[in-house]
């Protein structure tokens, strides 16, 4: 995967993916988000979370920035985010409900037990904590290229088009997978409808069909992106307290208005 990331077709999708996951964490508020692997994209860039990390399940292949120079500031990890941590995504080193966003970028895929990754992020996300999900199309024109290489690959020569990963989720299959965790379901698209290709003057030959794609086969586009809401059953939200004070207060006042008028008007009877 981090081989494939590098070639054209790869930062294509990177561009796209970063795109839309800055435009659906910006507006995202708590104190702690997380992303789960693929440090080659910043998916915590725009998000303003005062305790970010970056999780990884294995060490990165290469450093991802460059030593300061002595007596100079520290670049900006790629990233976004401060701090970065090894572990297991299937048992993450969260509390449970302690964290506000998680940010899944082709972690299912890629992870032995989806489920069991999905399970933990549903155990460590507050009640209206929310989950960002980038996933590879399986039913897209790069999976059928992908497919019609193998063969190639099998008959001797030519390689695949997309990388070597697990079994690929669809997107239905992942909003009922989510349904069941008691997620509510968000934002979904799909996008980079170019064929792929192995070089970058022939993917912008292909620009055309991006609007193409987005309006007649939308579903079919190589990778998809969804969020989603850890919804609680029975869970009340109760308004600050400021507002009952005032409204108590409110109901006192009416309520001695009532009083003195109802008196006058017996008086003067």
């Amino acid at each position: 995967m981090d081989e494939w990331l590098l070639t054209p077709t790869g930062r294509y999708l990177l561009a796209w993916e970063q795109q839309q996951i800055d435009a659906a964490v910006g507006d995202v508020f708590g104190f702690h988000a997380v992303q789960l692997g693929l440090p080659q994209l910043g998916g915590l860039v725009q998000n303003r979370m005062p305790h970010r990390w970056l999780a990884l399940d294995r060490p990165p292949a290469a450093p991802t920035e460059a030593p300061a120079p002595p007596g100079e500031a520290a670049p900006p990890r790629p990233h976004g985010v401060p701090w970065a941590l090894l572990t297991d995504f299937h048992a993450l080193p969260f509390e449970t409900q302690s964290l506000d966003l998680v940010i899944l970028p082709h972690t299912l895929e890629l992870a032995g037990d989806p489920h069991q990754t999905l399970r933990e992020v549903e155990r460590v996300l507050v009640p209206e904590g929310r989950v960002v999900v980038v996933g590879l199309n399986p039913a897209s024109l790069w999976w059928l290229q992908h497919r019609l290489s193998g063969l190639c690959r099998r008959l001797g020569f030519g390689r695949g088009v997309l990388p070597d990963t697990g079994d690929l989720i669809g997107y239905w299959r992942l909003c009922d997978w989510l349904r069941l965790l008691n997620f509510e379901i968000g934002q979904g698209r799909f996008g980079c409808y170019r064929p792929a290709t192995r070089t970058e003057l022939w993917l912008e030959r292909f620009r055309w069909i991006e609007p193409w794609g987005e309006r007649w086969w939308p579903v079919l586009g190589a990778v998809y992106f969804l969020t989603a809401v850890k919804r609680v059953r029975g869970m009340r939200l109760i308004g600050p307290a400021w507002k009952r004070k005032e409204a108590r207060s409110a109901r006192v006042v009416a309520a001695s208005r009532t009083q003195r008028l109802g008196g006058r008007g017996g008086h003067r009877a």
